[in-house]
């Protein structure tokens, strides 16, 4: 079985089959489909991630995508196959809570919209509320917010998409650094071409 079967159903074949990718993306299951483990590569790419999307489902079938936010980092990697992050307090909706509670199929999206990359990583999650000790270990230092439990992610595969179609967006404190600097640079050349002046004068 190919790691590929996580996303693509017989129903998503035949719709390769009708409208002609069926052949590379057999090409890709009979090397075994996508990666199943995190590499180094993807590793730094979680790393740097502040914002990410995750998709649940109850048990029914009714989806449901949340969008989780924190500082660089804020997403952890245990292991090769786990990923964890602190459940943070919201709207108190529960929905994604209560969708693991019956179902543990999950999505990861992540997005780079600086260098247009994304990640879509399949897997199982699971809530952890009763460990203060874990929840602690991945609360991101001197954020503001409040921890509420750790969600654990295993992963069964992860595809990295290319960037046709994603806007180049930048987050506004990096904007707002960039600009700071530039300031300071002008400043300082202010100061020098005031000096040189007085000397010349």
């Amino acid at each position: 079985m190919a790691s590929t079967d996580v996303a693509f159903s017989p129903a998503v074949k035949a719709v390769q089959e009708r409208r002609g990718s069926r052949t590379t993306y057999a090409r890709l299951e009979q090397n075994g489909g996508w990666d199943t483990k995190i590499d180094a590569v993807l590793a730094k790419f979680i790393a740097g991630m502040r914002s990410f999307y995750l998709a649940t489902a109850s048990k029914d079938g009714q989806p449901y995508v949340q969008h989780r936010g924190g500082p660089p980092g804020f997403l952890r990697v245990i292991d090769e196959t786990t990923l964890a992050f602190a459940d943070f307090t919201g709207n108190r909706q529960y929905i994604t809570t209560g969708n693991l509670a019956e179902n543990p199929r999950a999505v990861l999206f992540l997005m780079d919209y600086l260098h247009r990359k994304r990640v879509k990583i399949w897997g199982q999650a699971r809530v952890i509320e009763n460990d203060p000790e874990l929840i602690a270990r991945l609360f991101p230092e001197d954020y503001r917010a409040r921890p509420e439990a750790a969600i654990l992610f295993t992963v069964e595969a992860w595809d990295a998409n290319c960037p046709q179609h994603i806007p180049q967006m930048v987050f506004a404190e990096d904007v707002a650094a960039a600009i700071e600097v530039l300031n300071e640079r002008i400043a300082a050349l202010e100061a020098e071409n005031a000096r040189l002046r007085g000397e010349a004068g």
